[in-house]
């Protein structure tokens, strides 16, 4: 028959446990028991709300909306070089600081290109008088071949009278003999200058002293020395900031030769490198809002798609992908979708290139295409500079005061002209 240890104090004694405390494990035991189904039914009711709130989110903005952190920014890197070539004498601006459109960044040594300079407007100086020089020639030619055409028809008229004579006795048959010789110098000698009189005319015809081909091309002589000499300055294309700096002075520095790149901070973009499955529903246009690890997710960049890539990673690397093999295994690739941020928020939240971008794309227009339907127009460039749009404008100036100082009077200028105009053969 069994025993009641719960009545036997030897019992108790042997359990170590008191008849009140038995009472209270049994009760305690039988209290976890109960409180079992409720804390499961809790946890059930958690994981239920969660899946309903999970469903809930997926259906109303979730399944609306494209993520990445595959993101990177990246913009226009202006690379400032030189158009001719020298020894860097000054550098005004380096790395980190901002500088102007137009702003002078480095300065070469000018001398060898204001040698060049000179040389070149002494030649335009003796192009100009030479020009005029021609142009009396051709006055000189025609007083010329009026002599000889006076002089043959004052021959021509002896040797008529001498032919009358002669019958009469009134010269001898030698004199009629030298007019006769005289008349064939004379015409021979008027032919001559009028041969020099066209030859001259050939090198002036349809010109004027300033505008000679001798002087247009020691013209453009001048306007290339003095375009290279101001490219002695070399200035900044766009406004920006200097990211890189790679020239020293002392520095001898050839034609294409990187100096140092500016980035302007309003020309940047974000490459968003989504997966393949991820694009179906991307379209150009769809708004989107990224975050950037330098600001943290308080700073939401608005902006939009503004294009799709045609190719992965791999498509475009020196080196692509070669899958022909046996133990070919698919990996899911990614392809770079291109989103602007507003310019507005860039302004208060400048973006460096390389900084990493969480990119969300919004899913529900998608009225736009996946590739672009308008073509760039070169009437419209996404990018221009105008600092060298006036680089020969000085050249200009300093062209036409120089064939102004050597061509001498209008007066002398008119003549010429005239004396172009007029000469015909007689």
């Amino acid at each position: 028959m069994a025993t009641d240890n719960t009545s036997d104090p030897a019992a108790q004694s042997l359990s170590g446990q008191t008849p009140d405390q038995g009472e209270k494990s049994n009760a305690a035991t039988s209290g976890s028991r109960r409180k079992r189904p409720i804390i499961l039914g809790v946890i059930g009711l958690v994981v239920v709300l969660g899946l309903i709130s999970y469903g809930a989110w997926w259906w109303l903005d979730g399944r609306w909306s494209e993520d990445t952190d595959d993101a990177y920014v990246d913009g226009n890197a202006v690379e400032l070089t030189p158009q001719v070539s020298g020894v860097v004498v000054s550098i005004t601006a380096d790395a980190t600081q901002l500088v102007q459109k137009g702003q002078p960044l480095v300065e070469l040594d000018p001398t060898d290109a204001n040698l060049s300079l000179s040389q070149a407007e002494a030649n335009l100086a003796q192009a100009v008088r030479q020009s005029r020089q021609s142009f009396h020639t051709v006055a000189l030619q025609q007083q010329m071949v009026t002599e000889k055409h006076q002089a043959l028809q004052q021959v021509q008229r002896d040797d008529a009278r001498n032919q009358k004579l002669l019958p009469r006795q009134g010269v001898s048959l030698e004199q009629l003999q030298h007019t006769h010789t005289d008349v064939v110098n004379d015409e021979s000698e008027w032919k001559q200058a009028q041969s020099q009189l066209r030859s001259a005319q050939a090198a002036v015809e349809g010109t004027t002293p300033a505008t000679s081909p001798q002087v247009l091309q020691a013209e453009v002589a001048v306007r290339n020395a003095y375009v290279a000499r101001k490219r002695t300055t070399i200035v900044a294309p766009v406004t920006g900031y200097v990211a890189q700096r790679n020239v020293q002075i002392g520095q001898h520095i050839d034609t294409g030769t990187e100096l140092l790149s500016i980035v302007p901070v309003d020309q940047v973009w974000v490459d968003a490198n989504f997966k393949e499955t991820q694009l179906e529903k991307v379209r150009i246009g769809q708004p989107i809002t990224m975050h950037a690890d330098l600001y943290g997710s308080d700073v939401d960049f608005k902006g939009k798609v503004v294009g799709i890539g045609l190719g992965t990673g791999n498509a475009f690397s020196s080196m692509p992908a070669q899958n022909a093999t046996g133990n070919w295994i698919k990996i899911v690739q990614r392809v770079p979708v291109r989103v602007v941020p507003d310019a507005s928020v860039l302004r208060d939240h400048p973006l460096s290139l390389g900084l990493s971008m969480d990119v969300s794309v919004s899913l529900r227009d998608r009225s736009g295409g996946r590739l672009a339907t308008i073509a760039s127009s070169s009437s419209q460039p996404a990018y221009s500079t105008d600092v060298y749009a006036d680089v020969t404008r000085g050249a200009d100036a300093l062209v036409n005061r120089i064939v102004a100082d050597n061509l001498g009077s209008d007066d002398a200028m008119e003549q010429g002209n005239a004396r172009v105009a007029a000469s015909t053969s007689p």
